[in-house]
């Protein structure tokens, strides 16, 4: 009996850092301004219109911009995670911390087909 409730101690303990970890995600605030500055690796790819890429597998890469922000935000935390599989944008989302995901997410979802804060969209 003893050995059942110090596991489910611990189960409690891991489910309470669990969920006080994506509060702390869901109360972060994305910045266009700021997810400027990290879109660096993102428009290689995601700029270029009907651009296919061949690794692993021949694809047509899509363009982000006006995208939902809280969308490419949790894209990219499913690749950081492994839940998505593509291994570039896996080894790319690995570098961002959550702050620099939901910035880069509103830095696209600002993005429009007129809009001149990014020319390569």
């Amino acid at each position: 009996m003893k050995k059942h409730s110090i596991l489910s101690q611990h189960i409690a303990g891991v489910i309470i850092a669990l969920a006080s970890l994506s509060v702390q995600a869901a109360d972060l605030q994305g910045s266009a301004q700021a997810g400027q500055a990290k879109v660096w690796l993102c428009v290689g790819c995601h700029a270029i219109p009907d651009y296919r890429a061949d690794y692993p597998i021949v694809y047509k890469v899509p363009m982000i911009g006006g995208q939902s922000g809280a969308y490419i935000a949790s894209s990219l935390a499913a690749y950081k995670k492994g839940e998505r599989k593509h291994p570039t944008m896996r080894a790319i989302a690995g570098s961002l911390s959550d702050q620099d995901m939901v910035d880069i997410g509103e830095y696209y979802a600002a993005q429009t087909a007129s809009s001149p804060k990014n020319p390569l969209k």
